[in-house]
């Protein structure tokens, strides 16, 4: 009886003991597991929140590329968006305080005060890539800063005046976008191209085309029209609210939406037909900025069709919202190892209706 108690104790012992082996065993396997998750980088995309034109728009194509990022499964990668920079602060100080190993970070800055927590990334050894909004202070410790060529918005639109065949000295009215820095290197790059001093496309202007400084006397500035297509309607029929200015053949808009505010205008009851039809006599020549679908409808000859045929001309310069993906990418391309381009400019484009399908437009 003895033999058997014992025989049954010593069973019942190597059953625990093999319960527990494989207990121990199924940890470690569930512990390689997590550790090789833990070990894919992941990716954090910080854009302003998906609302409408083209900052919302930003997030659009950060979420179709951060599909594909996580498709392609070698690093995970989410999109975060902000209403405004405070937020956006205390987002990427969540990031940092989490101690999470392994991530990156992608960030549009709404603002230029997002500089400090941008400044606890860099702190923290964290690698980021800035996009749009370069903020100076910590450009030199980023990945990539990726950003459209404004000043080649500029230098687009006088290309393509020049081509429509405008003349040293001839009357031009800008729509300028704000007071900011963006605004200013619009401007730069338009009269630097005129004055010969910046290329366009590889491309300088000619000799005989050269505008001096007197000429650029001609150059008339709206002022900060806030991005806004309501103010540039107001402004434009203020502006033709005088009959004198109805011989202004070249107008140069630094936003879709601030062209889309002039031909609401033109299209609206608030300019005298009179001078329209002496506006439009002048065969007038138009430009924006940014792949604003309605403005690219207009291109498609879909909309104001009544409107652009008594026009010279009409385009748009290239600075999609979908050069985030660029910047996604350039984080990809870091953390395979590859060498990025940290002052990362994307040229800019002339869309006119001729190869308007050749371009997304938001």
């Amino acid at each position: 009886m003895k033999k058997k108690i014992l025989a049954t104790l010593l069973a019942g012992v190597m059953v625990l003991s093999l319960a527990a082996c494989g207990s121990n065993e199924s940890k470690k396997d569930g512990s390689d597991t997590a550790k090789s998750d833990e070990g894919a980088t992941h990716i954090y995309v910080l854009t302003a929140a998906e609302d409408h034109g083209w900052t919302g728009s930003v997030a659009t194509f950060a979420k179709e590329k951060v599909e594909e990022v996580n498709k392609d499964g070698k690093y995970s990668a989410e999109v975060i968006t902000s209403s405004d920079a405070a937020e956006q602060i205390n987002k990427i100080e969540d990031i940092v305080a989490s101690g999470e190993e392994d991530i990156a970070v992608v960030v549009q800055p709404m603002d230029d005060t997002v500089q400090s927590a941008i400044q606890q990334l860099v702190d923290a050894e964290i690698p980021f890539v800035e996009f749009d909004r370069i903020i100076d202070a910590v450009a030199p410790s980023a990945v990539s800063n990726v950003k459209g060529d404004n000043q080649g918005i500029g230098a687009g639109a006088a290309a393509y005046f020049v081509e429509q065949g405008m003349k040293p000295g001839d009357k031009v009215y800008v729509y300028e976008g704000d007071t900011s820095s963006v605004t200013t290197l619009r401007d730069s790059g338009f009269t630097d191209y005129l004055t010969g001093e910046l290329e366009f496309g590889g491309s300088k202007i000619a000799d005989d085309a050269k505008w001096t400084e007197d000429d650029l006397k001609a150059i008339t500035y709206s002022g900060a029209m806030n991005w806004s297509r309501s103010d540039t309607k107001e402004s434009f029929e203020s502006l033709l609210g005088d009959a004198s200015n109805a011989d202004i053949k070249w107008i140069y808009a630094q936003d879709d939406e601030l062209t889309m505010g002039i031909l609401e205008a033109l299209n609206g009851g608030g300019i005298s037909d009179s001078t329209k039809d002496a506006f439009y006599a002048n065969k007038p020549v138009i430009t924006g900025c940014g792949g604003l679908d309605e403005l690219y409808e207009v291109l498609r000859g879909n909309s104001y069709q009544d409107i652009a045929g008594k026009l010279g001309g009409i385009m748009s310069v290239t600075y999609s919202p979908s050069m985030i993906q660029t910047a996604i990418q350039d984080m990809v391309d870091h953390l395979d190892g590859k060498d990025v381009e940290q002052d990362h400019v994307i040229e800019c484009e002339d869309v006119t209706s001729d190869n308007v399908a050749d371009y997304p437009s938001f």
